[in-house]
């Protein structure tokens, strides 16, 4: 991974250091030499237009950017908070409930322990991408990712507890998403801040093995639906349903979350999570008209290479299947995106992680003062 860009504008400057690490390939495909590349990265990552583009087979920039932000920075419907303990007293319940709690005592055992576990108060975390796509086709066709890969890089601070921040930089294009405790949000280099509805909520990337105590508290209220194999390794299967509830604060005028559901595949073995997956059904209104869209997002994460890190059993690779499926006004089509993942460094309990570090951008604190002025 690259992290220093010789200084190109000044002779005997200091090497530059890039605020997200990326892939030596991404950083040679991008000119035939240093001045160029960093001349070319620099310039797409501060576009503002919407010119044509074939990355992950996308029409235009605008919609590469909204397929990272499909697959790089989706959110967990759930508040999860990881400043709670990992482990709960046996309640009364059902037994598929029960049942689901002691999968999780025997994850936080696999991952650490409880006593690790909950000595953890922050958290940074550096790894690299690959991502492939599809176009849209028709919905009775099989979907394969294909055509030119793109790499990328990102790294995410996370602070108790609902603290984080994240940026992820693919074929030049930078998309960042954070939460300040009171607001989650997202951005692009070429497309304005916006805000998600409803509390703060965690970053679908921490569950990919990648923050147990999130995972541990999630599926502390989950439910045991059974056993299935995965990758050779039989599994419990624990699910979760969002409740119709938060779905509607999550929800806008002209969007509605109809359900949200996750699940996560336990190594009956290991005991290690084996594979995170969640399935969103949202139903886009017209302004006018009566014929609304459904949108059916369903991402699958198979999740390899633990490794302990400080004595926490961390995940460093695995693979993310996205499978995105438009139903309505008589087009009925499917597109599906693949992201390869590696994790290169981990640390945790960071020095000096403040809360300037997870401050909104400046435009979303903007039109928060507005919305509230217009309100009073």
């Amino acid at each position: 991974m690259r992290k220093l860009c010789p200084n190109f504008d000044k002779e005997n400057g200091l090497d530059i250091v890039l605020e997200v690490p990326i892939p030596e390939e991404m950083f040679t495909s991008m000119g035939s030499n240093g001045a160029s590349r960093w001349a070319n990265m620099r310039a797409m990552m501060c576009a503002q237009s919407a010119d044509k583009s074939s990355h992950l087979q996308a029409k235009s920039n605008n919609e590469f950017i909204a397929l990272l932000k499909l697959v790089g920075s989706p959110l967990i419907p759930l508040q999860v908070h990881p400043d709670q303990p990992v482990t709960r007293p046996f309640r009364d319940c059902s037994i598929e409930a029960s049942t689901a709690q002691y999968i999780v005592q025997q994850y936080v055992a696999a991952t650490g322990g409880s006593v690790t576990l909950n000595s953890v108060t922050s958290m940074y975390a550096v790894g690299q991408v690959k991502m492939a796509a599809s176009d849209m086709h028709e919905d009775d066709d099989n979907v394969h990712a294909g055509g030119d890969s793109e790499s990328g890089g990102f790294v995410i601070w996370q602070k108790n507890p609902d603290l984080w921040y994240f940026e992820l930089v693919v074929a030049g294009y930078k998309v960042s998403a954070g939460s300040d405790g009171k607001v989650a949000w997202n951005q692009s280099s070429s497309q304005p801040s916006h805000a998600n509805r409803g509390p703060p909520r965690p970053l679908r990337r921490f569950f990919q093995g990648l923050d147990p105590r999130c995972t541990a508290n999630l599926f502390l209220e989950a439910v045991c639906t059974g056993e299935k194999n995965v990758n050779d390794e039989d599994c419990f299967e624990l699910k979760v349903e969002t409740d119709a509830n938060i779905l509607k604060t999550q929800s806008s005028p002209t969007t509605e979350i109809l359900h949200h559901t996750t699940w996560g595949y336990f190594s009956q073995r290991t005991g290690l999570l084996v594979k995170f997956e969640d399935t969103k059904l949202v139903k886009m209104k017209p302004i006018k008209g009566n014929n609304s869209v459904l949108w059916k997002t369903s991402m699958e994460s198979v999740i390899e290479d633990y490794r302990y890190i400080e004595g926490i059993n961390i995940a460093h690779s695995g693979k993310t299947s996205t499978t995105l499926h438009r139903h309505g006004a008589s087009l009925n089509h499917k597109r599906k995106i693949e992201e390869t993942w590696r994790i290169e460094e981990v640390d945790f309990n960071i020095c000096g992680l403040s809360m300037d570090c997870f401050l909104p951008p400046a435009d979303l604190k903007r039109d928060q003062q507005e919305g509230g002025e217009q309100q009073r």
